[in-house]
């Protein structure tokens, strides 16, 4: 026997492809073996960012004891959840439901045929604080399956059959109306912290989707209250721990309600969706605070997660070195006044009251989390920056937090769309370009001939897994985000071929309910479909956005249809459980919206008269609006079809469901028409 991780694509399992444990990737193999030998399979599920499952695999993996009983008594498979998240998504439901509770590691046992029976996640190599050790558990587990397996093999059954006989959720047969999102808006009023913004107690994660969702309500319907709640909360997150002071970029949530303490890791996905909130948010109100974080976190995206390919890196970790050979969370991003006076001298002061660096420290052994707890006072602007870019590069000397070098199909697509709007909005070219490297490694390295999306590549190689719904969504989204901001027509085109295959593979056709997985995936013990958003988007969600985007640019109504059904769901859960279906409430906006569809025409695409209408238009608020921008006689867009100079001059077109407004040359009358609820 052999560990047999040494090839695969994924960092995570890279990192276990040493251990002594005679590790299988998810496969086919895998279970045969378990068949043949009549054992019982560990699943371990993780990802590369982890900080737990850091520990359990130096704990336990590492361990030779440890490895020669699982080999002894188990075929044990390792899976990262970000390359399977229907493999994570099916399991993490059992063991939410045998157990209450969820988390990684996640280590499940199945039979050979891959039914669960018995859950759990983090266990320590020594029992404490009432939980078994791992060796507890694998004796206890292997003790069942010998001495008791008839039973064990019922319990397995019985778990495969209640998952499956879990009712979806009964989703509605039309959109949600006024009614169902103004009840979205009180719920989410209802548990918001006034005191700290977010929503709920710790930890806190940033409500990325339900923000985009009270940011369009507010454009649409002009409700303060919504624009408050994100504006407070967007200022808040900013001024917290939960921001890199230094060098941008959010981390994945705060341990406390006040955003002062992060969980240190920073994953690709939070900062897509948030440079793009914030850039929104700027749009909306030319908040000083939203530019500085947009760009901010745009550029910590292309600095530290793009890759050699021009694609997106999944995540830096939470851990890193603390100078002594210890990987310590937070290490590479926590200071002390002793440090402070180390590397700026005389500034030091100033730069522990502006950053809140105290003796006692906000976060672990005397060290603070860097934040900007001043709202009072005046610092010196140019001594403020100074202090920064030298707390920077002395913070570039420390030893760096490892990166999750995978690049995910749906992230990237989340990039594409936040990187694409933040370089039209603040003229920042390299910003779109940076867009479009990621967009072209997307079509290049993951779309095959059959317009079918591989769901990760790492160094330009395509990885084994098949995209899932939220892949075919959140790229889309970016193509199309792509598409109204480069006036490249072909970005468009490409977004109708991923959504083509969420029409014919990922939808039921009697009910119009999208599914995670294609319907020729590889089968698990239940398909998975989850309406819900999670860290990002869900993907039944995202696909409605972008099916109602697409629909918007070509006219089709098989598209528009299909967002409409799709997001029957969000009628459902809208008013019940808004903090946790925010992105269907943001599209459910712009479907009320309209959306709009602008199209801007003008003798040529350099031409400043047509660039000012086109800037124009990409910073209307109207919720899902599309643009199109283009010379008169171009076929790139269907909404240029038609459409005239105007006595030789650039012309802006504004419709909505059926009717247009009379052309407009003046950019200042565009604004008007699209700020108009």
């Amino acid at each position: 026997m052999a560990n047999r991780l040494a090839h695969e694509t994924s960092p995570y399992l890279l990192q276990h492809a040493d251990n002594p444990v005679d590790w299988w990737p998810w496969s086919g193999e895998a279970f045969e073996e378990a068949r043949r030998t009549g054992r019982p399979v560990l699943l371990s599920v993780g990802y590369s960012s982890c900080h737990w499952c850091h520990v359990m695999a130096h704990e336990s993996f590492e361990d030779q004891a440890t490895a020669d009983y699982l080999n002894e008594h188990f075929v044990s498979v390792k899976v990262d959840r970000e390359e399977r998240p229907d493999v994570d998504a099916v399991y993490m439901e059992a063991v939410q439901a045998a157990t209450g509770q969820g988390g990684w590691p996640m280590t499940v046992f199945l039979t050979p045929d891959a039914e669960p029976f018995y859950f759990g996640t983090y266990f320590p190599p020594a029992p404490r604080h009432g939980m078994p050790s791992f060796r507890q558990v694998l004796e206890g587990v292997q003790q069942a399956w010998t001495t008791r397996h008839d039973e064990v093999a019922e319990v397995a059954g019985k778990i495969v059959r209640d998952l499956s006989q879990r009712e979806m959720v009964r989703h509605a047969a039309e959109a949600p109306g006024e009614a169902e999102l103004a009840q979205a808006l009180l719920g989410l009023t209802r548990e918001y912290d006034p005191q700290r913004g977010g929503f709920g107690g710790a930890p806190k994660f940033p409500p990325s989707m339900v923000l985009e969702f009270l940011l369009r309500h507010h454009a649409r319907t002009g409700a303060e209250g919504a624009l408050q709640m994100a504006q407070d909360t967007c200022e808040r997150m900013a001024r917290g721990g939960i921001y890199d002071q230094l060098g941008g970029g959010f981390a994945r949530y705060s341990v406390d309600r006040d955003w002062i303490v992060p969980h240190f890791e920073k994953m690709l996905y939070d900062n897509a969706l948030l440079c793009r909130v914030y850039a929104h948010l700027w749009r909306a109100t030319g908040s000083d605070l939203a530019r500085r974080v947009a760009l901010e976190t745009a550029d910590f995206l292309v600095r530290e997660l793009r890759t050699a390919e021009g694609g997106f890196a999944s995540a830096l970790d939470a851990d890193s070195d603390d100078g002594s050979g210890r990987h310590v969370e937070g290490a590479y991003y926590v200071w002390t006044p002793a440090q402070l006076r180390e590397v700026l001298g005389d500034d030091a002061e100033l730069a522990a009251q502006y950053f809140g660096v105290t003796e006692e420290g906000t976060f672990e052994h005397g060290q603070s989390v860097l934040q900007l707890p001043q709202t009072e006072g005046v610092f010196d602007a140019e001594k403020v920056a100074s202090v920064r870019q030298r707390l920077l590069d002395a913070r570039t000397r420390r030893p760096a937090p490892g990166r999750d070098d995978k690049v995910v199909a749906a992230w990237n697509g989340l990039a594409v769309a936040a990187l694409a709007e933040t370089g039209a909005y603040f003229d920042r070219p390299d910003l779109t370009e940076a867009a479009l490297g990621a967009a072209d490694l997307l079509v290049r390295v993951h779309l095959d001939e059959h317009a079918r999306l591989a769901r990760t590549s790492k160094d330009g190689r395509v990885g084994p897994n098949a995209g899932v719904l939220e892949d075919y969504a959140d790229v889309a989204e970016g193509f199309l985000a792509l598409a109204s901001v480069t006036g490249e027509g072909v970005w468009l085109d490409f977004a109708g071929l991923l959504l083509d295959q969420v029409l014919t593979r990922f939808t039921d056709p009697a009910t119009g309910a999208l599914y995670d997985t294609a319907s020729d995936a590889e089968p698990l013990i239940r398909r998975p479909q989850d309406p819900t958003d999670n860290a990002v988007p869900s993907g039944w969600t995202a696909a409605a956005g972008a099916l109602l985007g697409y629909a918007a640019h070509t006219g089709s109504e098989t598209h528009r249809t299909a967002a409409e059904r799709a997001l029957g769901v969000v009628k459902t859960l809208g008013p019940r459980v808004p903090r946790f279906i925010g992105w269907g409430l943001a599209v459910a906006e712009a479907l009320h919206d309209g959306p709009r569809e602008v199209a801007v025409v003008g003798p040529a695409p350099t031409d400043g008269r047509t660039a000012a209408l086109h800037r124009t238009a990409l910073l209307g608020t109207a919720p899902g609006a599309v643009v199109a921008c283009g010379t008169p006689d171009s076929d790139e867009f269907p909404l240029l079809a038609d459409r005239a100079l105007i006595d030789g001059a650039p012309a802006a077109y504004v419709c909505r469901g059926f009717v247009c407004d009379l052309p407009t040359t003046d950019p200042a009358a565009l604004k008007t028409r699209l700020a108009r609820p």
